[in-house]
């Protein structure tokens, strides 16, 4: 990683916000227009939309690419809290959602501590968690709120910018980015949910060579997140398959596979 270090956020945008929710989202959206480039493409900054705008936040205007932006104090959590339950499964099951910029910045020194992106490809309905509805009590009695879960998210779906304060070079975010755009060319949703779940599974082995026997451990687990397939070892072969096809895995021999 190189030693280059982003500025500070900057605290004169946020003069004359009292909410510290709002202070924060006009620093980190002024902070990324000024100084993030494009995961997919050459373009050196990105564009912010008008307010209001339902989702995105910022878009390419050479690739069209676009991003929504959530930001955190501190660290990124496991659990990113998001809004409606049953409008987040609508946006995911939608080809217009746009990929995500997750940002945590130290409070008191103002910088930013880290920066993720998160292809669309890799936004998928097994990844959102339903919160328990508000009580009857609450103003909003009944609501159903979510939880996006980042470790159902394998670990190439998340693209660090900034990791422990440290610049990562532009050419190692777009050479993650093109990784995995074979998913997002990928139709069918069943495919792609295969695709993702697997890909999390391998992750989770911790080495770079591993076996199919391997693999075939996170059949019951497979087998929850898919119900509707009754033969999980055979739609394991065929993903890996599709995984070395795409050139995510390599084949070393018979049985045994190599993480590119």
């Amino acid at each position: 990683m190189t030693t280059f270090h982003y500025p500070h956020l900057n605290e004169e945008l946020a003069e004359g916000y009292n909410s510290s929710t709002q202070r924060v989202r006009v620093m980190s959206e002024g902070w990324v227009q000024d100084n993030i480039f494009c995961p997919s493409c050459d373009a050196k900054h990105l564009k912010q939309f008008e307010n209001n705008r339902p989702v995105a936040d910022f878009y390419c205007a050479e690739c069209g690419e676009e991003f929504e932006l959530k930001s955190s104090r501190s660290r990124i959590s496991k659990k990113i809290p998001d809004g409606a339950y049953a409008s987040m499964i609508e946006r995911l099951e939608s080809e217009a959602r746009p990929n995500l910029m997750l940002l945590a910045y130290d409070p008191n020194l103002l910088d930013v501590r880290e920066l993720l992106v998160i292809p669309k490809q890799f936004l998928v309905p097994n990844i959102v968690e339903k919160r328990k509805p508000l009580k009857d009590t609450a103003r909003r009695a009944g609501w159903v709120g979510c939880n996006i879960h980042l470790e159902s998210i394998p670990e190439t779906g998340r693209i660090p910018y900034i990791f422990g304060g440290k610049a990562v070079p532009p050419s190692e975010v777009r050479a993650q980015w093109g990784k995995t755009l074979f998913i997002r060319n990928t139709k069918s949703e069943e495919t792609k949910g295969w695709l993702i779940d697997v890909m999390r599974c391998v992750d989770k082995l911790r080495s770079r060579e591993f076996t199919l026997q391997q693999v075939y451990e996170f059949a019951p687990e497979l087998a929850t997140l898919h119900p509707d397939n009754n033969h999980v070892e055979a739609k394991i072969r065929q993903t890996l398959q599709r995984l070395r096809d795409s050139g995510y895995i390599d084949f070393v021999r018979r049985g045994v596979y190599r993480r590119v």
